[in-house]
């Protein structure tokens, strides 16, 4: 693993791993510099290709790229499913085989249980996370990862993990009035995550949004990204990419796997 990524700081059992990796560690040129692993982002192909192979090399298990689409759909993973299949979570049993989130704002969400018997990963941007009438991407892969849980016969009493990436933070997070009516129609609770701002606008924390929906589920066992700037990949422009700041962007990546 490259010095500069992100090892979730969490109590994720013995057999599961997990990374989220930053700029560092590529052969991308400038904007994408350097560790692009986006390959829908104008970058040259041949430099994402090497980047995904260097990253599949450090995890020593297989990343599943997705074709993400800000929706709320959930893959299911084995070794046959194939890169560019369209999800924005993922779930998977099999050892080896990493769920990944690609992300340059959005919240990258990991799961595993505490047997380490299922992982998953979401892809949370403000759209996939409010979802419709309060029922959005962290629902659909926690129904689902809940699901897998007990097929794969894990102890009624295992519990659900949950690791927040970094995404853009609540001092750069300006979204419209719409956005706060989406989050607050489904959970009046959520108004306390958003700040008023110039013209209109609204700060939001979307890592405070999460939480709450993961509360909602039960969850209670959250970790990571705590809305602080260290977490903001808007205000860490060397460590993180950014569709917001910069427009024209790379993706890193977060990835969980079972050994």
């Amino acid at each position: 693993m490259h010095s500069d990524w992100l090892i979730p700081d969490w109590p994720a059992p013995a057999q599961v791993r997990a990374v989220c990796t930053t700029r560092q560690g590529g052969i991308s040129l400038p904007p994408y510099d350097s560790l692009n692993l986006g390959d829908h982002v104008g970058d040259d192909p041949a430099a994402v290709a090497s980047n995904r192979v260097a990253f599949s090399r450090a995890l020593r298990a297989r990343p599943v790229f997705l074709q993400q689409v800000h929706g709320s759909g959930v893959a299911r993973l084995e070794m046959r499913t194939p890169d560019g299949t369209p999800a924005d979570a993922c779930i998977a049993t099999e050892p080896g085989l990493a769920c990944t989130i690609m992300v340059a704002d959005c919240l990258p969400v990991l799961f595993t249980d505490s047997e380490g018997r299922v992982v998953a990963a979401a892809h949370a941007g403000w759209r996939g996370l409010a979802g419709t009438g309060g029922c959005g991407i962290l629902e659909n892969v926690v129904q689902a990862f809940r699901a897998t849980l007990l097929f794969a016969g894990a102890d009624s009493a295992s519990e659900t993990l949950a690791w927040l990436g970094p995404c853009i933070g609540p001092q750069a997070f300006e979204v419209g009035d719409e956005v706060r009516q989406a989050f607050e129609l489904a959970d009046p609770a959520a108004a306390a995550q958003f700040r008023p701002h110039a013209d209109g606008k609204w700060l939001a924390d979307l890592a405070g949004l999460a939480r709450l929906r993961l509360t909602a589920l039960g969850i209670a066992r959250v970790y990571g990204n705590d809305g602080t700037p260290a977490w903001c990949t808007a205000g860490n422009p060397s460590r993180f990419f950014s569709h917001r700041r910069d427009r024209v962007s790379g993706r890193f990546a977060a990835s969980i796997w079972r050994l």
